[in-house]
């Protein structure tokens, strides 16, 4: 059975990632390289945008419970990431202690705002620790896909990746405007989890050995694909195609999927 991970985990991926992303940037010719993944990105640019996300997500962790995320001058004084790069590779190490301080602060059940508030995710500190990981790992890659050396993201961080994209990015109470379809998704690694889109929105379930319990009615799926856990979370994030994946059924639900922004 998969460990299901937890905000010491979180914290420890955070570190982890975070470590791993700072060696690839170091190892890169020059901070003026595109980024394959990134279009009009440069490696300067990805690194700055990562960190000023680590930058919003410490001071909206910081403010707690609240109806909107803290003003932009509560985690950006205006001067930008600096173009030297030790000096940036420090605010880089900056930025992610402020994250990793407001979070230990915080413990894992703080309430705060969130943009995932239609989801089955909840609101609080420790989804925003989760929520860290398979960002700094997918820009991870992208760093690393950038001076040639890619790398599967870990297996722990993909599985927990995953499911915590379907969880907190995918399920939503907003209408799914298409036909109602069903996908599935499977790790090689052994988990598997199910996606029902109607009108009452997006339901994520996990498959397996306790699938009759979360869902009582397992019939075939419209869509399913197949792979690794690193290929579904690069996937997800569309690094790669979806033939880079063994799928079935109408392919039309992934694109349409990848289209929907129910925030709009």
């Amino acid at each position: 059975m998969q460990k299901t991970l937890t905000f010491s985990d979180h914290l420890r991926l955070i570190d982890e990632r975070s470590t791993a992303f700072r060696a690839a940037v170091a190892a890169a010719p020059s901070l003026d390289v595109p980024v394959p993944s990134c279009p009009e990105w440069t490696l300067f640019d990805l690194v700055q945008h990562l960190g000023m996300g680590r930058r919003r997500s410490a001071a909206i962790v910081s403010a707690g419970p609240a109806g909107a995320p803290p003003e932009k001058s509560a985690w950006d004084d205006g001067t930008g990431a600096p173009r030297e790069r030790e000096a940036l590779l420090a605010w880089w190490t900056e930025s992610v202690e402020r994250l990793t301080s407001a979070l230990r602060e915080a413990g894992p059940d703080r309430g705060c705002w969130t943009f995932w508030g239609d989801s089955q995710s909840p609101e609080t500190s420790g989804a925003w620790a989760r929520r860290q990981v398979p960002e700094i790992a997918v820009h991870t890659y992208d760093v690393q896909l950038t001076v040639g050396v890619p790398e599967p993201l870990p297996v722990e961080v993909a599985l927990d990746g995953f499911d915590d994209c379907q969880f907190t990015l995918c399920s939503t109470d907003v209408a799914w405007p298409h036909d109602p379809a069903v996908v599935d998704y499977y790790a090689t690694e052994g988990r598997s989890w199910r996606l029902r889109l109607s009108r009452d929105g997006a339901w994520a379930a996990r498959l397996g050995a306790s699938a009759a319990s979360e869902d009582p009615n397992p019939d075939m799926a419209d869509a399913s694909a197949r792979g690794t856990a690193s290929d579904l979370v690069l996937f997800f994030y569309g690094r790669i195609p979806l033939e880079s994946l063994k799928f079935e059924g109408d392919r039309r639900i992934f694109d349409q999927l990848a289209a929907w922004d129910p925030s709009v």
